[in-house]
C-alpha cells in the first residue's frame, strides 16, 4: 500500500513540480513522456475515446462498403484494382483465418454494387454515406484537438472527395513502389552482399510498419480540422503503429484461442471479432491523435495537474487583447491571423482562444476569411468598434452559450451594479479599438 500511495504521489504531486530547464536532454524527454503518458491514460479513463470508437463502429459498418466501391472503382480506372483485397487483408491480419472470409464478403458485396442500377439519387446517397463518414471521422480527431469548428460545407466536399478519389490511388502507389525497390535487380544483387543483406532484410520486415506510420500520420495531418504539425502528428502516428502491432498481435492469439466463442455464436463469430477489431482500430487511431495533440501543445502538459479556466476578469482581458491583436494586423494591411498564429501570439491554450473567437463572431465583432487554414478580422470598421462594445459582447455573449435564464432582481445592490455598469460604458465607449491598435503602434 505504501508503494502505491508513492506511485500516485508521485504521478499527481512530484512528476508535475519538476524543473526541466536544468535536465539533460535524455531526463527531459523521460519527464515529458511520463507527464504526456499520464496525461493520455487520465484523458483514455474518461471514457470520452471510448464513445467515440463506438460510434465510429457502427458508421463503419454502414459505410464500409460505399467507400470500398468508390475506391474499386477509382482504382479500376488505372488497372490496379486488384490491390483491394491484398490491402483489406492486412487490415484484418489481426483476425487470424477469419480475416480471409471477412476480405471475401466485403469484396462480394462491392462487386454486387452495380453504379449503373443505382441511378442518381442511388450515387447520391453512395456519396453521401462516405461523406457522413469522413465527417463523423473528422468529428472524433475534432474533439481530440478540442477544435469546436468543423470545415465549411463546401470544403467538406472538396477536402472529403479528394481523400476519396485520391487516397486509394496513393496507398496503392506507395505499396507498388515500396515492392518495386525491393524487387529491383540492384537490390537483388546486394542482398548477396553483407552487410547490405541484413540491412535489406530488416528494412523488408519493417516497411509494413512503416506504411503503417505513414498512412497514420497522414491521417493525424490531414482530418483535423486544424493545422496538426508534422512532428507530433509522426510521434503520434508511431504509438499509435506500435500499438496497432502490440494489440493485433494479442487480438489474433485471442481470436485463434476462441473456439469456445464460435461453438456460442456460430456465424455471427465473424461479425462479433470484426466489430471488435474495428472498436480496437478506432480506439487506437485516437489514442495516436491525442498524443500528438498533447506533444503540439506543451503548455497543456504544464497545465495538466490543474484546469485550465479564466476567471471572468481574465475572459475580458483576453477578449480585449485579442481584438487589439487582429486590428493591429488589420491597420497595417498584413494577412490576417488564424486561431494557430493567435494561440503563439498570445501565448495561450488554443481551446481558450477558440472560445473567445467564437463569442466574438456571434457578437459580429469578428469575420472568418475563407482561406485554409481558417484567418479572422475585425467584421467593422475599427474606429467603430469601442471597447464598451468589446465588453458587453463579451458578458452577453457568455451567457447566451450557456443557455443562462434572464434574472431579475429588485433590491439596492442590483440597483447599484446596474449604474456602476452604466458608468463603465459610458468611460469605455469613448474609447475605441482604432485608438488602442495606434497607442500601441506609437509605443
Amino acid at each position: 500500500m505504501d508503494l502505491v500511495a508513492k506511485i500516485q504521489g508521485f504521478f499527481q504531486t512530484d512528476l508535475w513540480q519538476m524543473s526541466t530547464d536544468e535536465m539533460n536532454p535524455i531526463s527531459r524527454g523521460i519527464v515529458n513522456t511520463l507527464r504526456v503518458s499520464y496525461i493520455v491514460i487520465r484523458e483514455i479513463a474518461k471514457g470520452e475515446l471510448n464513445l467515440r470508437a463506438m460510434s465510429l463502429v457502427f458508421t463503419t459498418l454502414l459505410s464500409l462498403v460505399p467507400l470500398i466501391a468508390v475506391a474499386f472503382s477509382v482504382l479500376k480506372a488505372f488497372g490496379v484494382h486488384n490491390q483491394i483485397e491484398p490491402f483489406l487483408l492486412g487490415v484484418l491480419e489481426p483476425l487470424g483465418a477469419k480475416g480471409p472470409e471477412i476480405a471475401d464478403s466485403i469484396i462480394g458485396f462491392v462487386q454486387n454494387v452495380k453504379v449503373g442500377v443505382l441511378g442518381s439519387l442511388g450515387v447520391a446517397m453512395l456519396f453521401y454515406t462516405i461523406i457522413s463518414l469522413i465527417q463523423k471521422i473528422e468529428n472524433a480527431f475534432n474533439f481530440v484537438w478540442r477544435v469546436k469548428q468543423a470545415r465549411t460545407l463546401a470544403r467538406r466536399f472538396t477536402d472529403y472527395l479528394s481523400v476519396v478519389m485520391i487516397g486509394p490511388v496513393l496507398i496503392v502507389a506507395a505499396m507498388g513502389v515500396a515492392a518495386g525497390v525491393l524487387n529491383h535487380t540492384v537490390v537483388q544483387s546486394l542482398q548477396a552482399i553483407e552487410p547490405f543483406g541484413t540491412v535489406i532484410l530488416t528494412a523488408t520486415k519493417l516497411l509494413p510498419y512503416v506504411m503503417i506510420i505513414i498512412a497514420f500520420t497522414f491521417l493525424y495531418k490531414f482530418i483535423p480540422n486544424t493545422r496538426v504539425k508534422l512532428g507530433p502528428a509522426v510521434m503520434g502516428a508511431t504509438v499509435a503503429g506500435m500499438l496497432w502491432v502490440a494489440v493485433g498481435t494479442m487480438f489474433a492469439s485471442f481470436v485463434a484461442s476462441s473456439s469456445n466463442y464460435t461453438a456460442i455464436y456460430s456465424s455471427f463469430a465473424i461479425l462479433f471479432f470484426f466489430m471488435i477489431w474495428l472498436y480496437l482500430a478506432w480506439f487506437i487511431l485516437l489514442t495516436g491523435s491525442q498524443v500528438a495533440f498533447y506533444l503540439q501543445h506543451p503548455k497543456l502538459v504544464s497545465y495538466a495537474n490543474q484546469p485550465f479556466e479564466l476567471s471572468a476578469r481574465q475572459r475580458e482581458q483576453v477578449g480585449v487583447s485579442v481584438m487589439t491583436t487582429l486590428a493591429s494586423r488589420f491597420y497595417r494591411h498584413q494577412p490576417a491571423y488564424n486561431l494557430n498564429e493567435l494561440e503563439s501570439e498570445m501565448r495561450l491554450p488554443l481551446e481558450v482562444i477558440q472560445d473567445i473567437m467564437m463569442t466574438l463572431q456571434n457578437g459580429g465583432l469578428v469575420v472568418e476569411l475563407n482561406d485554409t487554414p481558417a484567418q479572422y478580422q475585425p467584421a467593422q470598421d475599427i474606429a467603430s468598434i469601442s471597447v464598451a462594445d468589446i465588453m458587453h459582447c463579451l458578458r452577453t455573449g457568455e451567457e447566451q452559450q450557456a443557455g443562462a435564464v434572464p434574472i431579475k432582481l429588485k433590491n439596492d445592490a442590483t440597483a447599484l451594479l446596474q449604474e456602476y455598469e452604466q458608468q463603465q460604458q459610458q468611460q469605455l465607449q469613448a474609447v475605441t479599438l482604432r485608438q488602442l491598435v495606434t497607442k500601441h503602434v506609437e509605443t
